[in-house]
């Protein structure tokens, strides 16, 4: 797992001071701001939101009682927030923290024990949702057709043609024409389950039919076959 980068907002000296300590004895932790202002947080979130320059904020640890803003309505403000674990000296909110989808509320003085309790929270919700992202890329293919993204899932797919400067995804119940050459399609494509079989042509090598001579029938389809390339389909396909 990646560095999970942190942003601790707390308006106690002491409690910013703890944190740090805390966040260095975890190797899987990289602090990258502290700030007793949950204003200027809102800038530091901003400024490494994914989309500006830096890296996104991971994880937040945000005291609820502040002055100006409190932790709550921080929270509640943003509109993608990172996870977060509220640090307060107060149970009366832990209702509503986990209302806002807080991991965990730590309430003050806490050990490093309960601080490390927190943060396997974290990174067990980190790692599902790294599964889940991964699981999704190797679902299905984004290309831009007619003016938008248009989401093609693989096993839909029957075969890509390439035709010059664009290419036609041919699925069992539609097609769908993108401005983008075959060959950045191949290089996106599973190789397990996508076959470039002619210059022309990618086949889904779980939708092939038959082969006869140096053509493979995809549903109602034939697709021509490379003259080099027929012994190697056979193998992989058939």
């Amino acid at each position: 797992m990646q560095k999970i980068k942190v942003l601790i907002v707390d308006d106690e000296y002491l409690a910013l001071q703890l944190l740090e300590i805390f966040i260095k004895k975890v190797p899987e932790l990289e602090l990258v701001a502290k700030t007793k202002s949950p204003i200027k947080a809102i800038d530091i979130l901003s400024n490494h939101s994914g989309e500006a320059e830096g890296e996104s904020i991971d994880l937040l640890f945000l005291d609820i009682q502040m002055p100006t803003l409190s932790g709550v309505n921080l929270l509640k403000d943003l509109n993608n927030p990172p996870l977060t674990i509220f640090t307060t000296a107060y149970a009366d909110y832990a209702l509503t923290a986990f209302d806002l989808n807080a991991v965990d509320y730590l309430l003050k003085p806490f050990s490093f024990e309960r601080f490390l309790q927190a943060v396997e929270k974290v990174k067990k919700q980190l790692t599902k949702v790294s599964s889940m992202d991964q699981m999704e890329v190797a679902q299905f293919l984004s290309v831009r057709a007619d003016s938008k993204i248009v989401k093609v899932f693989y096993n839909d797919i029957l075969f890509i043609e390439g035709l010059k400067e664009y290419a036609k995804i041919v699925c069992e119940q539609e097609y769908v024409v993108t401005f983008e050459r075959l060959k950045n399609l191949e290089a996106i494509l599973p190789s397990d389950q996508f076959l470039r079989v002619h210059k022309s042509y990618i086949i889904n090598t779980s939708k092939a039919k038959s082969i006869k001579g140096n053509l493979v029938t995809i549903g109602d389809h034939e697709i021509p076959i490379s003259r080099g390339k027929k012994e190697m389909v056979v193998k992989r396909v058939f």
